[in-house]
Formats: structure tokens, C-alpha cells, sequence
């Protein structure tokens, strides 16, 4: 338990220790120039231009009638966009002139951090409920990444910069985050209880709280302070975690809060010599590889829950992990990654670790998933036909409860994959608005909605939120011809559904060359109701005689069924508000003939 790190042993650790910094400052030379030479010329040169432009550029303005607009429209973006177009300009300018040392950009430098500086708050406004009140400042998400970013600016340029920099910084830090985080214990993402859930804001916000700590705190005692508490809460979210270290917040939300966990972690190391460990937990190993866990095919991951379909996964945090714990597939992810454009929410400490943390470029094989991964508490099932070929069909099942995470009514999903396409789809995240974090509305989206998902649709009802909403695992088998998840959905549904049993079957089976998969729904109802089983798709859907195939981007299932028993349709809903925007989604519907009080509604998938 990461509990065990009292404050008083952590302030004598402290004081105990005088490790080198984690990265090196501006003014030391040698280690920049080294820095350079292995960055090479071209990326240099990237980086400087990057720098240049952002220098001749006004900085982006965030005024008070911005902040209103997400109150009054909802929209996240008017706001979050110049909000992030100045921490990347503030990431470009100090990187650039760490790496050149020449002076130019340290004015047009001050200016972005004394002008995030002087927001008034660092929050978005998705996560106030009106202009911010600076006697009352809220750490959350984007304050506590501020606070590092800033923090970070005076650990590598604070005695290039103008000596009343450093000094604003480490007010507003301390004001805004520090002095909070030890006076209040009211924060939700600190501890769970009844009724709130703690999940990827804990990684971030206490990670950050951390971090910022150490670049800026002097007094060793506060530090120690700081430290001890982050890691009870830290304890509170790795709890989160299913026990073989998955995640109900996908793999994107894994690269997030899991990862700012791991920053923090990191600097915690380094600043004690290891005597603070926050990598020792058994359960955080299982953490690092959860993507390795939840491939579909290379840069494909599985998409319950908020995640898109392609994501990006911070690089340097891929190759730190695989250096600490000596995982030569995450090291192999890394290089994946390498070199292509990086999303990130805290642009100046991922930019940094990029050129510290880099992955050994001698690992860049593709990595090889297990043929199947499986995670008890969260009834997660990803199996692969031949994990050794990319565009091999696989099956991800889920069954799980409608209060995870982002949460969307999912249980019992699937998602069928061949050819590096989902052809059968999980449709992914919705785009983010007031509208669709709101309690009353979010379910009313498609992408949210158990009718955006491939699932049963009995008596014409839909899956309702909240955890007593959820599967019951009858089964779970996996040998070397067939892995077979079984669930009870019934609970899933309202008493409406008038379910007495719905035993879902997903399987897939590798007894042909290529592949195939099972869906079986075995429904008993209380009275004559109907019932559909549902397909979702980006792809185009033709029926045919007895079958009805489904093609994507040249990737094609032939989904048979019992005409006796189920009839085929196909409704097509038009731009579904996607975070990756507006895309068509097709639902494949294979309805009862006639209303009956039980069903066995059997398709079969088959690669094309």
C-alpha cells in the first residue's frame, strides 16, 4: 500500500537525499547539446521553427464572454481551443530555447506564462458552474496539468527568464493548487464515496498536484506532506483497476490519468532515490500493459466505454514503463508511436519526456498480443484467431454494469474485427459538450445508448443506466480452438423488457482457416414480447438470401441467421455527433417473425 510513505518519513527522506535533477536545465549545456545530437537536425530545426511561428503570432486570447459560451451553448470548443493553442506555444518556446540558448524567444516566453498567469482560472469551464471565483480556485484536470507545465518552465529557464517570473509562478501555483490541496479534503477525485467514483482525474489531478510540488516546493515537511496524502489517494486509485489491471475507461483514458500517475511517480523516484516507490504496487505492472491487452490490430484498440478508434498513446510513457519494468512489447508499442504526431493534454511534459524517455529503437518489431486476454471484474474478453497476423478476425466482448467510467448502456457489446477494420463497431465517444456530461441527456445520445450498440432490443426497450443495471457471468471458457464469454443480460434491462432470462453467448471459434464467431441470444420472457438483435456498423450492409453482408473499408463478415426464426433490416442513421466527427452508422436489426414468450436467435459470422 502506498499509505505505508507517512509524512514524516517522506520529509526525512527529503532531507536525506540530494538526487540530480530529472531532466536537465537550460544552462547545462552539455546534456542539451547531447540532446540536440540525438534529436538530429531536421527535428531540431522542427522544433526551433515551431518556436519562431509561436513567437510571431499574437497570444490567443481567453476572455470572460468565452468562458460563458460553454453556459450558453454548450460548446466545449471556443473556449478549449486557444486554451490549448497556449500551452503548446508555451511548450515551443521553452523547448526551443532550451535547445538553442540564443535568448530570442525567452520575451515571447514570458509573455505566455505570465499571461496563463493571469487567467482566472485554469480550469475549463466544462468543470465550473459559472465564471470562476479566484478566492474559491478548484483544482481540477487542467489546473493541476497547468501547474506542472508552469512549474516546469522555471525548473528549465527560471534563471534565463525575468527574475519576477519565477516568483508569479510559484505564487499562482501555490495559491491555485499547493495551499488547496492541503487545506481541503472536499475534492471528489481525492476519495470514493457512496454515490461518486473516483477514476482518471485522480491520476491526474494528485499526479500533478505532486509534481508540481517537487519542481517548486522548498519546505521539505509541506513536500512530504503533499506527497504522503497523494499517495493515499494514489492507493484509492489503483484500486479502480480490475485485478489483472484493466480499465473500464479504455485505453485513452488509460494514456491520461495512468499516465500522469506514472509522471508523478517518476519524479517521486527520482527526487528520493527510490526510497519512494510508486512503481513497486504488483497491480501497477499489470496497469502498464493493459494496451498491449487491448489490441484489435496494430494502432487499432478496443473502443468500449469514451475511446476513439484510433488513438494516441504517449510515447515516452510507453518506453519509460518498458524501461522500468523491462517490457520489451511496450518498448515495441513505443516505436509504434515514434515519430508520428502526438496528442497530448499537458504539452510541454510529454514534449519533454519525449526527448528523455525514448524508446530503444533496436525493439521495433511489431508486438504480439495473446491469443486471448480476459479481465474478471470487468468481464472484458478480446480474442484473437492468430495474434500473429494484423489483419486476423477478433472478437472484444464485454458484460460489465452502466455505471463505469464514461459510461455508456453497453453490456453485453461486441466488437468483430478483421482486416484492421471494426467491422462490426463499437461507434466510439460522442463529441464532448454540456449536453453530453449531463445526467438527463447523455443517454438520449446514439453513441451512449444501448441502441448505438450491438446488443438485444427485447419487448422494444433499452438498457438503463446505473450499476444494479448489469450482467451476470454464467461462463467463461478459452482453450486453443474457441474462447466462449456466456452472459445473463436480463438485469440489464427495466422490468418493462418483461425479461425472465437472456443468455448471451459470444464466441469465437478457430476450427477453419480464417476464423468465425457465435452470437447467440437464448431470451425466455414473462408473456408474448418482441425482440431484435442488433449489428452496428460504419460499413455498408447488403441483404442477401439467408445472409446479409457487411463490408468496411474492404474488410467483409457474411452474418448467417435462421430465416424461420429472425427477418434482416437495416436502419441507417445519419452524422452520428462523434468526437472524430459526423460519421454514418448502420444498424443491422434481425427481428422475431412474430412476438413469442422465448427465443433462440443464432448468427454466425464469417470472414468473407
Amino acid at each position: 500500500m502506498l499509505s505505508q510513505y507517512h509524512p514524516v518519513i517522506v520529509d526525512l527522506i527529503l532531507r536525506e537525499e540530494t538526487p540530480p535533477p530529472p531532466f536537465p536545465p537550460a544552462r547545462d549545456r552539455t546534456a542539451w547539446n547531447t540532446i540536440r545530437a540525438a534529436l538530429g537536425v531536421e527535428r531540431c530545426q522542427a522544433m526551433i521553427s515551431a518556436a519562431e511561428a509561436a513567437a510571431a503570432q499574437p497570444f490567443p486570447p481567453l476572455s470572460a464572454a468565452l468562458f460563458l459560451e460553454f453556459f450558453r451553448s454548450g460548446d466545449r470548443q471556443t473556449y478549449e481551443t486557444p486554451w490549448f493553442q497556449r500551452r503548446e506555444m508555451l511548450a515551443d518556446l521553452a523547448l526551443a530555447e532550451c535547445l538553442e540558448d540564443q535568448g530570442r524567444f525567452l520575451d515571447p516566453l514570458l509573455t505566455a506564462a505570465w499571461s496563463i498567469c493571469e487567467e482566472s482560472s485554469w480550469e475549463f469551464p466544462a468543470h465550473h458552474h459559472d465564471l470562476p471565483d479566484v478566492e474559491k480556485p478548484e483544482i481540477g484536470l487542467f489546473a493541476a496539468l497547468t501547474a506542472t507545465q508552469l512549474a516546469e518552465v522555471v525548473f528549465l529557464l527560471g534563471d534565463r527568464c525575468h527574475p519576477l517570473l519565477e516568483k508569479r509562478i510559484r505564487y499562482e501555483v501555490d495559491q491555485r493548487i499547493l495551499t488547496p490541496f492541503l487545506a481541503r479534503h472536499d475534492f471528489w477525485w481525492l476519495h470514493p464515496y457512496p454515490g461518486r467514483k473516483l477514476n482518471n482525474w485522480t491520476g491526474v489531478c494528485v499526479g500533478n498536484v505532486i509534481a508540481a510540488a517537487i519542481y517548486l516546493e522548498r519546505d521539505t515537511a509541506r513536500l512530504g506532506e503533499i506527497i504522503a496524502r497523494g499517495a493515499r489517494s494514489f492507493d484509492d486509485y489503483l484500486a479502480t483497476f480490475d485485478s489483472e489491471g484493466g480499465s473500464t475507461e479504455g485505453p485513452a483514458y488509460w494514456d491520461f490519468g495512468f499516465g500522469n500517475y506514472i509522471l508523478a511517480a517518476d519524479l517521486v523516484y527520482q527526487r528520493t532515490n527510490g526510497r519512494v516507490d510508486f512503481f513497486r504496487e504488483d497491480i501497477v505492472r499489470k496497469v502498464a500493459v493493459f494496451p498491449l491487452r487491448t489490441i484489435l490490430s496494430p494502432g487499432r484498440f478496443v473502443t468500449f466505454s469514451d475511446c476513439d478508434a484510433s488513438i494516441s498513446l504517449a510515447v515516452p510513457l510507453l518506453a519509460r514503463l518498458a524501461q522500468h519494468y523491462g517490457l520489451d512489447d511496450l518498448m515495441r508499442l513505443a516505436n509504434q508511436y515514434a515519430g508520428k504526431p502526438q496528442r497530448s493534454n499537458s504539452a510541454l511534459s510529454w514534449k519533454l519526456r519525449t526527448l528523455a524517455w525514448r524508446p530503444d529503437p533496436a525493439l521495433n518489431q511489431t508486438p504480439i498480443p495473446a491469443r486471448q486476454d480476459w479481465y474478471p471484474d470487468m468481464q472484458w474478453m478480446i480474442a484473437r484467431v492468430d495474434p500473429t497476423n494484423p489483419d486476423a478476425l477478433v472478437v472484444a466482448a464485454k458484460g460489465g454494469h452502466n455505471d463505469e467510467m464514461h459510461n455508456q448502456n453497453d453490456v453485453g457489446n461486441l466488437i468483430v474485427h478483421l482486416n484492421g477494420i471494426s467491422v462490426i463497431a463499437d461507434i466510439g465517444r460522442g463529441r464532448y459538450t454540456r449536453q453530453y456530461f449531463s445526467l438527463d441527456q447523455r443517454y438520449d445520445f446514439l453513441v451512449n445508448s444501448s441502441l448505438g450498440h450491438s446488443l438485444p432490443v427485447p419487448n422494444g426497450c433499452v438498457q438503463h443506466p446505473g450499476e444494479v443495471y448489469a450482467a451476470r457471468m454464467l461462463d467463461h471458457q478459452s482453450d486453443g480452438s474457441s474462447d466462449r464469454l456466456v452472459l445473463d443480460l436480463a438485469g440489464a434491462y427495466p422490468p418493462e423488457a418483461k425479461l425472465a432470462a437472456l443468455r448471451r453467448t459470444i464466441a469465437l471459434h478457430r476450427d477453419t482457416p480464417r476464423g468465425w464467431v457465435e452470437l447467440i441470444d437464448d431470451v425466455k420472457f414473462e408473456g408474448i414480447s418482441s425482440f431484435e438483435s442488433v449489428l452496428t456498423t460504419f460499413g455498408t450492409v447488403t441483404i442477401e438470401l439467408n445472409a446479409v453482408r457487411i463490408e468496411d473499408e474492404g474488410a467483409a463478415l457474411i452474418v448467417t441467421y435462421d430465416p424461420a426464426v429472425v427477418t434482416a433490416r437495416v436502419d441507417l442513421i445519419r452524422e452520428v455527433d462523434l468526437a472524430t466527427g459526423p460519421r454514418d452508422v448502420r444498424r443491422v436489426i434481425f427481428a422475431l417473425l412474430t412476438s413469442q414468450d422465448s427465443a433462440y436467435v443464432r448468427l454466425v459470422m464469417v470472414p468473407a
